[in-house]
């Protein structure tokens, strides 16, 4: 689904993995370390490997909880000093959400509020090391709205979509707050009346400065592209069709469809490509292929193989297999 010469990371977020490999005395690959070296953007897949070297040579399962807690601001490129400039809380979630991809192309971020708590949402786009990389993200969320809030951030909790890596203990201790697993989710909680917490290196001219670096960059990443914007909803909404995702980008399908042709596209192939990275990383887990049908949009479970197969040139069950023999 990602094009490694579109979809990348700051060198920045690289560098804070090999730094803590270092101060550990974890050994990483030296070509890997080497391909980082004076590199404005980092290729997914090249992170994607970091993170498979990094956690394959540490003895720690919450290595990337305990990494996202120790990031800084400078990690985060020009979005984590922007996000820290912010006048409160609540509108440096804002930025976040936009600015994301600054940082990387790794997920989504979103707010939603209910009963009087506030949660930001993390979706991620991975499928190498997807729950180290997960906690690392919300830890390092965690990390910093403490940080940014001068220590008045009181988190509600943590809810992670996995089970956990270690025992249930060495999470609270680490995040001093609650967490809870196979939540079908990965998000922060928090009191709403949070967001309007102010943030104590707040400064207008600063920030406003660091947005329009921000918008500069995500122009040069071609994150405003037709294509991505389709990307990002068929993965939010895998069961919506060309109609739906128009209509939420303000266009009829038709010219959806011939926006897309100039790009060499079309919604179709764009559409299946995305269904067919979220199958293979679903069939990694033990849901029922019926369930992962049904939440694909397939009309039924036979209709999903007969795709799958097309995909992958074999069935689910037999890919399932070679994953599990690997």
């Amino acid at each position: 689904m990602h094009d490694c010469a579109e979809h990348s990371v700051t060198p920045r977020y690289s560098q804070a993995i090999v730094q803590m490999a270092e101060r550990l005395g974890i050994a990483l690959p030296a070509s890997i370390i080497r391909r980082l070296s004076g590199v404005q953007r980092v290729p997914i897949a090249w992170q994607d490997e970091l993170w498979e070297a990094f956690c394959s040579a540490s003895d720690d399962p919450l290595i990337g909880l305990k990494l996202g807690l120790e990031i800084q601001v400078g990690h985060l490129d020009s979005l984590g000093m922007l996000l820290v400039t912010c006048d409160t809380f609540g509108e440096a979630l804002e930025e976040l959400i936009e600015y994301a991809p600054v940082i990387g192309d790794g997920g989504e971020f979103r707010l939603h509020r209910t009963d009087g708590q506030a949660f930001i949402d993390y979706e991620p786009h991975l499928s190498i090391r997807r729950a180290e990389r997960v906690e690392a993200v919300l830890g390092s969320m965690l990390n910093l709205s403490r940080w940014a809030t001068g220590g008045r951030f009181q988190p509600s909790g943590i809810w992670l979509a996995h089970a956990p890596l270690a025992e249930v203990e060495r999470y609270a201790a680490l995040v001093g707050c609650p967490v809870h697993f196979n939540a079908g989710c990965n998000h922060l909680g928090f009191a709403a009346d949070q967001l309007e917490l102010q943030q104590i290196q707040a400064n207008g001219a600063l920030r406003d400065h660091l947005r329009r670096l921000a918008d500069q960059t995500l122009a040069e990443l071609g994150h405003h592209s037709l294509s991505a914007e389709v990307q990002r909803l068929v993965t939010a909404h895998p069961r919506w069709g060309k109609e739906r995702v128009a209509e939420q980008l303000h266009l009829s399908g038709r010219h959806l469809n011939r926006r897309l042709a100039e790009e060499g596209l079309s919604f179709k192939t764009l559409r299946e490509s995305v269904l067919q990275a979220m199958a293979c990383e679903a069939l990694r887990g033990d849901q029922r292929v019926a369930d992962i049908a049904e939440q694909l949009g397939f009309s039924d479970e036979n209709a999903f193989i007969r795709a799958f197969r097309r995909w992958q040139g074999v069935t689910p069950a037999r890919f399932r297999t070679s994953l599990q023999n690997a």
